[in-house]
């Protein structure tokens, strides 16, 4: 992004994983997000211990800012106690000090800087360089906390004004370095009126250049083409698809036709409470939406393609999902029947945020599907959604294919017809597990309740990471509980087998230390966690019949630290896509770098490699595993129980050693797991709920993060900052 002068921004920094009760509610500033003003409830606090941050939550960000990111915007939520806004662990003490986040900014999501006193000081010491919007309304620069508090704040001698010049070369150095100043477009004249702040409440008269400019170019061929690589083909029986040349093709689901409320979904403030119901979903809504300039529906894509290899074919469909539902519409509607294949276009809406009460809408998609497969025994389902909804049919025998489409953009409609008709080879693959029903999740809840929702407590919104790093697939493998569709996987139109996986060392020199050297941080944090130590080959064959691309991934069982909570049985540690022709290899290398084979020592403050050996385990998904090794970084390496293969159905398969639940303890994948679950084990400190004694960042309440140096602090309603426990509550 940068490379054309963009500044690009990570977010939301950090621990921001739920919607519900993201923001405060009630208090003088709730009609911001559009609430009722009451007491002051504050926002949800994400409590995440140390080891959990650093190897979790920490890495993405990690990467981005030794990526050289321009900016960083923190969260609306807590972490730990305190506002991620005004928390000095994070922005200062991570971000800024141990992360190396130098010559770039931090700004505040959009009214992320809370009340309290004095906002302007605590914010701004705390790390925050940059608050958004500017004034504490969406739509006026005044009043701010930030402005005339700032210079107030240094007046008084309360901030140091070499604080505010370390704001101002922050936020001015990326301008610079990415030459914004010299050859970078003029703000378009059309823009003004499209944002929050009307532009007769603009401090600044900017220069405008001409409106509306058209910078398409030839976009539209990169949407089509990114829009089926993100598509997951999760079932395909007998070879359903790709279709040939049906003469009789049914259509059905309220997500195939266009739209008909308009192409910027943030145009209509109702569209962000109920959604649609006639019309496709193409892209998301709220700050991650576009304002798209036309759209390919399903239904116009499929006319298009039918009707280009037979003038006199039939399409037929019924879109609206009540209909489908309550009328016997094949023999009446749908005539003559059943079509040779039927297509479901189902979606999900959903929407949570600000103080607005979740929701999520599917206009009886399950139904629909139970319906039309009924009558068809040829039924292929295209999701916007991919997750949950998926599983009240998944096993159903006439539905002989799943699509999970998720959000393909403006050509939506090319990029599934590219896929149904097999112009392009599906490749692409999850990034989250579809597990065998809702209960499963329940490891990690949504902290949310009717009792939190009437609370008076303004810090009664805790939510406890407890199960700390076992997140999804980590989760399910280490009790090695069986899962719908897993982590990493996606079918393809052919078939694909990896080589025995080949370990090499990089690293010259003697013999490798458990700890990096003690080097200058830069960004990214210490240079040596980015060194490269050793490197893991495979060769990637398409053994089949038509040219297509597959994800080899690769998976690292790390030791388990001694003192430590439980390590996942494997991590993803790299994984790249490779297009095949029939017959056709290729060498994959994946690079580990110090901090691939370390985990965080919570005593020592520092990456560490383990002592014991480190497994290798490679494969197209979690649990197609093809190719297991180790090998022991600080004895030397010491392959063994090397194993290759072909792929074979993830969904059914225990390949790696996963995919069978087990009443006793499991030793999937050659490393063993304990009895107990952490939700009911206090081993590593699980179970221990928020108000006990916990290494953690920040501060407790409203407060801010002024409780001086970080050090253990227990039955106090304030500063419990990060470091080591003392010895007698280290368990």
């Amino acid at each position: 992004m940068q490379s054309t002068g963009l500044q690009a921004c990570a977010k939301h920094y950090i621990g921001n994983e739920q919607e519900t009760q993201r923001n405060p509610s009630g208090g003088p500033n709730t009609a911001v997000f559009g609430g009722v003003p009451g007491p002051t409830i504050e926002a949800v606090s994400s409590n995440i211990d140390d080891r959990t941050m650093h190897e979790a939550y920490l890495w993405p960000f990690q990467n981005a800012v030794h990526s050289g990111v321009s900016a960083v915007m923190c969260s609306y939520n807590r972490i730990n106690g305190s506002y991620g806004c005004q928390n000095s662990k994070t922005l200062n003490g991570l971000l800024k000090e141990e992360l190396g986040f130098q010559g770039s900014y931090v700004m505040s999501d959009w009214a992320a800087t809370h009340s309290g006193y004095p906002v302007a000081l605590q914010a701004a010491e705390a790390g925050l360089d940059m608050d958004m919007p500017g004034g504490i309304s969406f739509f006026s620069a005044s009043p701010s906390f930030f402005g005339g508090n700032i210079t107030a704040s240094v007046n008084n001698g309360s901030l140091p004004v070499e604080r505010v010049d370390d704001m101002c070369r922050r936020i001015m150095t990326p301008y610079f370095r990415l030459g914004q100043n010299t050859n970078y477009p003029p703000i378009d004249a059309s823009s003004g009126g499209l944002n929050f702040f009307p532009v007769t409440n603009y401090l600044y008269n900017f220069t405008e250049g001409p409106a509306n400019v058209d910078v398409r170019d030839d976009h539209a061929a990169l949407i089509r083409e990114l829009g089926a690589a993100g598509i997951v083909m999760l079932k395909n029986v007998n070879n359903t698809l790709p279709l040939k040349t049906p003469a009789n093709v049914g259509v059905f689901g309220n997500d195939a036709p266009d739209i008909s409320v308009g192409l910027y979904l943030d145009g209509d403030p109702d569209l962000l409470n109920i959604g649609y119901d006639q019309g496709v979903l193409p892209v998301g809504g709220g700050s991650g939406t576009g304002r798209m300039t036309y759209v390919v529906a399903p239904l116009d894509a499929i006319k298009t393609k039918v009707f280009s290899y037979n003038s006199k074919a039939l399409v037929q469909y019924v879109t609206n999902n009540t209909e489908i539902i309550h009328n016997k519409i094949f023999g009446a509607m749908i005539n003559p029947t059943p079509p040779e294949v039927c297509l479901v276009f189902l979606k999900t809406w959903a929407t949570e945020g600000y103080d607005r009460p979740s929701l999520q809408v599917d206009w009886n998609g399950s139904a629909v599907v139970e319906t039309v497969a009924a009558s068809c025994p040829n039924t292929v389902v295209i999701t916007n959604s991919g997750g949950l909804n998926v599983l009240p049919f998944a096993n159903n025998p006439n539905v002989t294919a799943i699509l999970a489409a998720h959000y393909p953009g403006q050509e939506v409609g090319n990029s599934i017809v590219d896929i149904l008709w097999g112009a392009v080879n599906p490749s692409g693959k999850l990034p989250y597990t579809i597990a065998l029903q809702e209960s499963d999740y329940s490891f990690a809840p949504i902290t949310n309740s009717s009792a939190l929702l009437k609370t008076t407590d303004p810090n009664a919104w805790q939510s406890d990471f407890e199960e700390r790093l076992l997140i999804d697939y980590r989760h399910f493998d280490y009790f090695n509980e069986s899962v719908q569709y897993e982590f990493g996987y996606g079918l393809s139109y052919t078939t694909f087998s990896m080589s025995t996986a080949t370990v090499t060392r990089v690293a010259s020199g003697g013999s490798i230390s458990a700890a990096p050297a003690n080097n200058t941080v830069a960004p990214g944090g210490n240079p040596a966690l980015w060194d490269v130590l050793y490197t893991v080959s495979v060769s990637v064959s398409n053994t089949g019949s038509v040219a297509g691309a597959t994800v080899p991934q690769l998976y690292l069982g790390l030791p388990q630290p001694a003192n430590e909570d439980y390590t996942p049985v494997k991590v993803l540690r790299g994984f790249q896509k490779v297009l095949l022709a029939p017959g056709e290899s290729q060498t994959v290398t994946f690079s580990l770098t110090r901090r691939d084979i370390s985990y965080w020592d919570t005593f020592a403050q520092q990456w560490i490699i383990g002592s014991s050996s480190i497994g290798v385990l490679a494969g197209f998904s979690s649990r197609d595993i093809l190719s297991t090794t180790s090998f022991s970084p600080l004895t030397g390496a010491s392959a063994y129980g090397a194993s290759s293969g072909s792929a074979s159905s993830p969904s059914s398969s225990t390949a790696g050693g996963y995919g069978a639940p087990s009443p006793s303890p499991s030793t999937a994948g050659g490393y063993s797991a304990p009895v107990s679950s952490p939700a009911s084990s206090t081993v590593g400190g699980y179970g221990a709920p928020s108000p006990s004694p916990q290494a953690g960042y920040g501060a407790g309440g409203q407060g801010g993060d002024k409780g001086g140096p970080w050090h253990w602090a227990s039955g106090e309603n304030g500063a419990s900052h990060w470091g080591s426990p003392p010895a007698a509550v280290r368990q």
